[in-house]
């Protein structure tokens, strides 16, 4: 029987997801004009950065080593924040403003569920969590602050008017082909009242 820990894949995962986060992250302090948003972004990304240390730290504390794999989506991350895009569009772009759930689950609560997890690794992981959590209500409060600006400014998110001018655009769709049902309905209705009502010869 394998001594392996269960967990190690789970540490692993956090360690890449983390040290691409931070990568992404300080990219976009370096080219944002907005002071707030550079405060907020390169507070998170030094988070994501010791976290992506500490697992790896910790794997090998465990007798294992980091397994690499390229984050397919990394590069397009990277494109987004190297962009001459709003903030807010950004923000909207990478999905960050979602991160915070309230009281609902997030993909954190699944953590504890490997009963083998040993103290160390344990503490680790709390710590983690805790701050992953704080770093999603820095981004949505980030993000809620930002589209209250574009909101005042006049100038919202682009991709924010796209979808909305689209879901507008289905509704009108919509409305016409129910608009065109009835009238079929109403014409159909016309011609059977209008034979029953001819003469019979």
């Amino acid at each position: 029987m394998s001594d392996k820990p269960s967990y190690l894949g789970l540490l692993n995962a956090v360690a890449l997801a983390e040290g691409n986060a931070a990568c992404y992250l300080n990219e976009w302090a370096n080219v944002t004009k907005d002071a707030e948003v550079r405060k907020v972004v390169l507070t998170v990304a030094a988070r994501e950065a010791e976290h992506a240390a500490s697992f790896t730290k910790r794997i090998n504390e465990l007798g294992y080593e980091l397994q690499c794999k390229d984050d397919p989506e990394l590069p397009g991350k990277l494109d987004i924040v190297r962009s001459d895009c709003s903030d807010l569009e950004k923000m909207e772009a990478l999905g960050l403003q979602k991160l915070d759930t309230g009281d609902q689950p997030d993909i954190f609560d699944g953590f504890f569920k490997d009963h083998s997890i040993d103290i160390r690794t344990g503490e680790m992981l709390g710590r983690y969590i805790a701050e992953e959590r704080d770093s999603a209500r820095l981004l949505r409060s980030c993000y809620e602050q930002l589209r209250a600006a574009a909101a005042v400014n006049g100038n919202g998110s682009a991709k924010g008017a796209d979808k909305a001018d689209r879901a507008t655009a289905r509704q009108l769709a919509a409305l016409d082909a129910k608009v065109d049902a009835i009238c079929e309905a109403v014409g159909e209705l016309r011609r059977i009242v209008t034979s029953q009502a001819a003469p019979v010869s």
